[in-house]
């Protein structure tokens, strides 16, 4: 079904002395696609920017790119917006789809734009090293002759049940071989290490970033700021197109999980990046309010 909802995330950025000049790169406007339309959108910023830029990247993504040249010991960015997720495909689509061997296969030959465009997923990226050891663990799941999507909802089963969300285990400079080892991280290592061991085999995937709509315990109300960013993998499949799967939560994603944007991995859709002069230590707080519409 239809469901539509509002989201606020807001970054705040507490500095110990004034910082003269800050430069931030966003990426957090929702993207429209198939499954996806963006309605309302505002991002705020706190002290006011001198100069903002609208713009999208290499991979269609929405951009903004803010510069601050007011001293300021604290810097606050807030974006709101309204989606609504429209229907995807279910379980029931997973054992026709191409054999994963026909789908690596083809990546060499076939010349239509969808297989094109898919081939930038292809390749090692900043935090994607494809390795033997990446292949060797998602070969348990791509046995000879397996769907390419029953396949990779049995990858995403496994890497839920193989390793722990440990949020002190990784930061975003840890090798995708150490977090095999550890069997721990958090949903941007679990999404990578998908990506890598796809990679590996010679099939295409891309890194999604955007949010999960969370549930309090029972009979508690919803918090505000108690969701998340998040972070998951989509799977192509020709006669189907892109399919997202999410390790962290051992599902394939439907109507909970609302997109900003994609790329190769974690570097090319982070949402807000960028370079401070001054400011001394920070201190960064992040809150992410996800409300169903109906």
């Amino acid at each position: 079904m239809r469901v539509r909802y509002r989201v606020v995330h807001e970054t705040r950025y507490s500095y110990q002395s004034a910082v003269t000049l800050s430069q931030q790169y966003l990426h957090l406007t929702p993207r429209s696609f198939a499954h996806q339309k963006t309605g309302s959108h505002h991002i705020a910023v706190e002290p006011l920017a001198e100069d903002a830029m609208e713009g999208r990247d290499y991979f269609g993504n929405s951009t903004r790119h803010v510069t601050i040249t007011s001293p300021h010991k604290s810097l606050l960015v807030r974006a709101e917006s309204t989606v609504l997720l429209v229907p995807r495909y279910d379980l029931s689509r997973m054992s026709g789809s191409l054999s994963w061997e026909s789908l690596r296969d083809s990546m060499h030959y076939m010349r239509d734009a969808a297989t094109l465009e898919a081939c930038r997923y292809l390749y090692d990226s900043p935090h994607v090293r494809c390795s033997p050891e990446l292949a060797l663990y998602a070969h348990a799941s791509y046995t000879p002759g397996r769907p390419q999507l029953e396949a990779a909802l049995d990858l995403t089963q496994r890497i839920f049940d193989d390793f722990e969300f440990d949020d002190k285990a990784t930061d975003i400079s840890t090798p995708l071989e150490e977090v095999l080892k550890g069997r721990r991280g958090v949903c941007q290592d679990f999404a990578q290490l998908m990506i890598g061991c796809l990679r590996s085999l010679g099939l295409p995937a891309r890194y999604m970033s955007g949010y999960i709509l969370t549930h309090p315990p029972e009979g508690q109300p919803r918090m505000a700021g108690a969701d998340a960013s998040h972070a998951w993998v989509s799977v192509f499949c020709p006669d189907l197109g892109w399919i997202d799967f999410d390790p962290t939560n051992r599902c394939l994603v439907q109507n909970e999980h609302i997109t900003l944007g994609w790329g190769r991995d974690f570097s090319d859709v982070t949402p807000m990046r960028g370079i401070v002069l001054g400011g001394g230590a920070q201190e960064l707080q992040v809150s992410v309010t996800v409300i169903p519409l109906g």
